[in-house]
């Protein structure tokens, strides 16, 4: 009788994928284990049906309703049962190894050199979905793994290389052209070249229920004993003997542009102190000039200030005579009325009481003081007064002849009357008057 196990447990080792439990026939009571990071999924018939997840179980009807019905439906219900039990291991596989069997075929742009290169890497493999993966791949013996192992039929390294062949030759001559990546730089950009292919990779294992967490290609194999290639790689070294001269070029011609812009630079900045310092200095003489212009207007306001204070005093005096109802010319005429009043004062006796002669009053008129311009206001006066002048004693007897002296004196007195008629203080027929009684004293 076949052995019927009672513990069903995994037993496998961690680089294996799917791993099946040896003993077909179980006992209803049986205690199934799981592990972390582990599913157990029950086969019958070639059909997935119950799957459990890490944890201890107790193999009952009530656990196992799927194959319990089929187990009901089957034997009646009688133990012991009999199915497959296969254990998922769903930890990330790292570093797993890929590599391309035959060479990728690549034109090179720059060339149009033909090229046959080579790739390999390694990746990170992952269960994501332990049904879809037992359905794909059921029928091996054991269990699968990565690569070939004892006692297993089948490794996902040999199920998954034409996969991986593929998608490496219909994508990486694409993704060196399309990217304008150097093929004798291609190590540069080993990481762009994982990233494309690692997205083409990854549909293919989607399929399958596995995840591609991480894809790195990590070598470009070269062939560097082409003679095509050995001429694309002593262009490359051309090319990059020109860039070097083209770079050293650029170098030089930018230090000689950096030199004319420090020259440049040293100019304008002297030139910029040179305008502003002429600038302050403009700004001085204006300031100067302003200053002068202020103080000649404050001077100029002062001089008005005053001439309008004169003004308005002058105006202010005649219009209070104005009020008191006489003007300058009054005033004037009182002062010379007052000056003759004076001046008749100091004459002598006999001019007062009416004696002597027209002489004596005419010298004692001239010596008042009272200037030209009173003389014009008071000779109405003096004619008036000779006119009312007569003789208070008997006539004497004719004069003897005046002496040369009196002439003199005559002559004097004509002439002064004389400049006043020029003057316009007497008209002519004050002038002729006053010269008869001049004439009427020394006769």
């Amino acid at each position: 009788m076949a052995h019927i196990a009672e513990v069903i447990k995994y037993e496998g080792d961690n680089n294996t994928f799917v791993w099946k439990h040896p003993c077909e026939d179980f006992n209803l009571g049986s205690q199934l284990i799981v592990h972390e990071s582990q599913e157990a999924v029950f086969f019958m018939n070639g059909q997935a049906l119950d799957l459990f997840g890490p944890g201890r179980y107790t193999l009952e009807t009530q656990n196992i309703p799927l194959i319990g019905k089929a187990l009901k439906a089957a034997t009646g219900g009688i133990s012991p049962f009999h199915c497959e039990v296969y254990f998922i291991n769903k930890t990330v596989q790292m570093g797993l190894k890929w590599g391309t069997p035959d060479k990728v075929r690549f034109i090179d742009p720059l060339t149009g050199v033909p090229l046959e290169l080579g790739a390999s890497g390694e990746m990170n493999l992952a269960v994501e979905d332990s049904r879809k993966l037992l359905v794909k791949l059921v029928g091996t013996m054991r269990g699968i793994a990565w690569e070939d192992a004892a006692g297993f039929t089948k490794s996902l390294q040999a199920s998954f290389r034409p996969m991986i062949t593929s998608a490496v030759k219909a994508n990486l001559g694409a993704v060196i052209k399309d990217n304008a990546i150097d093929i004798l730089e291609v190590d540069e950009k080993l990481d762009l070249i994982s990233a494309v292919l690692g997205g083409k990779i990854r549909e293919g294992f989607d399929e399958y229920g596995l995840a591609v967490p991480n894809f790195y290609v990590t070598s470009i194999v070269l062939p560097e004993s082409d003679p095509n290639f050995r001429r694309i790689r002593e262009l490359h070294t051309i090319v990059l003997q020109t860039r070097v001269i083209q770079a050293e070029a650029t170098v030089k011609t930018a230090a000689a542009q950096s030199q004319a812009q420090y020259r440049t630079a040293e100019e304008q900045s002297k030139a910029a102190i040179e305008a502003a310092r002429r600038e302050a200095e403009l700004q001085r003489q204006l300031t100067e000039t302003e200053v002068a212009k202020r103080e000649a207007e404050r001077k100029v306001i002062a001089a008005q200030a005053e001439a309008q204070a004169a003004r308005m005093q002058g105006l202010t005096e005649a219009e209070i005579m104005a009020a008191k109802g006489y003007n300058q010319k009054d005033v004037l005429q009182a002062e010379v009325q007052k000056a003759y009043a004076e001046g008749i004062g100091n004459m002598g006796p006999d001019v007062v009481n009416g004696g002597g002669g027209g002489s004596s009053v005419m010298s004692d008129m001239l010596g008042l003081g009272v200037g030209m311009a009173a003389a014009g206001t008071i000779m109405p006066q003096i004619g008036n007064m000779f006119g009312n002048m007569q003789p208070q004693q008997p006539a004497q007897p004719a004069a003897p002849a005046q002496p040369a002296d009196d002439m003199a004196a005559f002559k004097a007195k004509v002439e002064k009357l004389s400049m006043m008629k020029e003057a316009g203080l007497l008209t002519d027929e004050e002038f002729a008057k006053m010269k008869a009684e001049l004439l009427k004293s020394i006769l």
